[in-house]
């Protein structure tokens, strides 16, 4: 059984470290764990890793995250993968820093990369893991903050959140979307 797990977030030096790129921080972390490498292919950076019996390609897309529907639709067609078997790994404003949601569908609520990812499959129905980043910016800064770095103080905690968001990448290839929905959202 193959999964597509696709972290979001912008390449280039100047975004890397920022909120906008938990997805691909995420995947780092995940691919770390999974002593494997991403390569430079086609939309994106690709690593391939095995969870037990299950096929996991990893993607972070390098189509600049208003794109990120492109990448994903092309990876899903190329390796025949279905929607039940997709993960989008995001950043989320509505939720305190640290805070991690499994939903098995939904909005995009105002996200650009899922909004792009919606528009190119034509529908909601994907899992996506929600990765609150906090809100703590004044009205109108919104785009500098979620381009910009983690404070102090949620660097030193970010080590351990990417740990529990790679736990619920594993768990949702293993048990399932409800499963782990269940077992991992109200902590």
């Amino acid at each position: 059984m193959k999964y597509l797990i696709v972290g979001l977030g912008n390449i280039g030096p100047e975004y890397e470290n920022t909120r906008h790129n938990i997805g691909f921080m995420v995947l780092d972390a995940f691919a770390k764990a999974s002593n494997t490498v991403f390569q430079d292919r086609r939309y994106g950076f690709v690593a391939e890793t095995r969870v037990k019996n299950r096929s996991l390609l990893l993607l972070k897309p390098s189509t600049f995250m208003n794109l990120s529907g492109n990448a994903v639709r092309y990876w899903l067609q190329k390796e025949n993968i279905g929607l039940e078997n997709l993960l989008v790994i995001v950043d989320d404003l509505a939720l305190p820093f640290g805070t991690l949601r499994l939903k098995s569908k939904g909005s995009s609520a105002g996200h650009n990369g899922l909004k792009h990812i919606e528009q190119i499959l034509g529908t909601q129905q994907y899992a996506r893991l929600r990765f609150g980043i906090g809100n703590d910016f004044p009205r109108g800064a919104q785009v500098d903050y979620v381009l910009d770095e983690f404070s102090g103080e949620e660097k030193q905690s970010l080590p351990e959140r990417l740990e529990k968001a790679a736990e619920i990448v594993h768990s949702f290839c293993l048990a399932g979307v409800e499963i782990t929905m269940n077992q991992y959202n109200n902590r």
